[in-house]
């Protein structure tokens, strides 16, 4: 692996960092954390960038860059605003990745290209009442009838549902079926007759809404399914796995953006007539803190390199994930300890940092199943 960051990937950077001095400045980024704005106005100026398509082949309309300059523009757009990185990596991971990979030839000339351009956004409707860290436990069914699948079902807790065009529904199409077997994924227009939606209250990450969804005898065509009928949970733990490559990139940027927030406020701030980054304690854990982010981005890169090559990565994926959102917290707790009272202001960064990274280590699989996933790729 090479390390270095190519010419051509700096000057991507670089547009990434114009992007968000337009875009993203700090004081829009705390207005629209106020007032709870989704970044869903921001997809055409990213795909305007390239950033939406960096990963994709050129043949379906992306730049094919490869996964490790995603990484790299991740992390540098998620150290400006995580929610803008966000709605990238849903566009990515949850669109893009699910229908290259597992989406018919159709499906693929429809949604690509729109996908790539900004013009649509993919929900992943995964958690339910009781089927959360246990995805196989999902009870949304959905069975044949002659227009198509009707569905019936419960959803909750699906991020930027209200937002998106589509919804992707891993339903239980086999009757009887139990577990991980006998499930489909269904991509479902969200606007469609039989579906109801709640917005679901929430202590952060305001400009990502959480909503609960009622299917209530949903009808879809035939062509809404996703890969290989009663086969889609294959499908769904590679599009989590995706979403978890860039979830890792992204955290790392926030992570970042916590560190430089705490040295900048050590350097500043005085206290017995010198600064309190002169103290060993606060110089120590400002280390602590940047080290571990160093390690974060270590890992997240190798992840995004074993992807980009085609290696197998399942092991890697969740460590990256475990070790991302870890550091996150690690290093928000300890950067509100460091600005006290400045922290916990209502308009500092910091604490916006430290309450949205509490979601991160149980969203998109607990950490605890990320552990488990780990031991049994150990041959535990």
């Amino acid at each position: 692996m090479d390390f270095a960051i190519a010419p051509d990937q700096q000057a991507i950077l670089d547009g990434i960092d114009s992007f968000a001095r337009r875009h993203l400045a700090p004081a829009e980024v705390r207005r629209r954390d106020r007032d709870r704005v989704p970044p869903y106005d921001l997809l055409p100026a990213l795909a305007e960038l390239g950033v939406l398509g960096l990963a994709a082949p050129v043949e379906h309309g992306g730049l094919g860059l490869g996964w490790t300059t995603l990484a790299l523009v991740q992390e540098r757009l998620a150290g400006h605003a995580y929610f803008a990185a966000s709605i990238c990596n849903r566009v990515v991971a949850f669109g893009l990745m699910t229908i290259l990979k597992n989406g018919t030839t159709a499906q693929r000339a429809d949604l690509a290209p729109r996908l790539i351009a900004g013009r649509c956004l993919i929900a992943l409707a995964l958690s339910e009442p009781e089927a959360g860290t246990d995805a196989g436990a999902i009870r949304t069914r959905a069975e044949r009838v002659t227009e198509g699948w009707r569905i019936t079902g419960r959803k909750t807790w699906i991020s930027d549902a209200g937002g998106a065009d589509y919804l992707l529904t891993p339903c239980r199409t086999a009757p009887g079926s139990m577990g991980t077997s006998g499930i489909s994924l269904l991509l479902v227009p969200r606007v469609s007759t039989g579906i109801a939606m709640t917005e679901l209250a929430k202590i952060g990450n305001n400009c990502m809404p959480s909503w609960d969804i009622g299917y209530d005898g949903v009808i879809v065509a035939a062509d809404a399914l996703i890969g290989r009928e009663n086969e889609g949970f294959k499908a769904l733990m590679s599009t989590l796995h995706y979403a978890r490559a860039s979830m890792a990139a992204s955290v790392t940027g926030a992570a970042q953006a916590a560190v430089d927030i705490a040295l900048a406020h050590v350097k500043e701030r005085r206290q017995f007539g010198q600064p309190i980054g002169s103290f060993q304690a606060v110089r120590h854990m400002l280390a602590d803190m940047q080290t571990r982010v160093d390690q974060s981005r270590l890992m997240a890169w190798r992840l995004a390199w074993l992807i980009e090559t085609g290696r197998s990565c399942r092991r890697e994926a969740a460590q990256a994930k475990l070790v991302a959102t870890e550091t996150l917290q690690f290093v928000t707790d300890r950067g509100m300890q460091l600005l006290a009272s400045a922290g916990y202001a209502a308009d500092s960064d910091m604490q916006r940092l430290w309450r949205d990274g509490r979601l991160y280590s149980f969203g998109e699989g607990t950490n605890e199943i990320q552990r488990d996933l780990i031991a049994r790729e150990l041959g535990l």
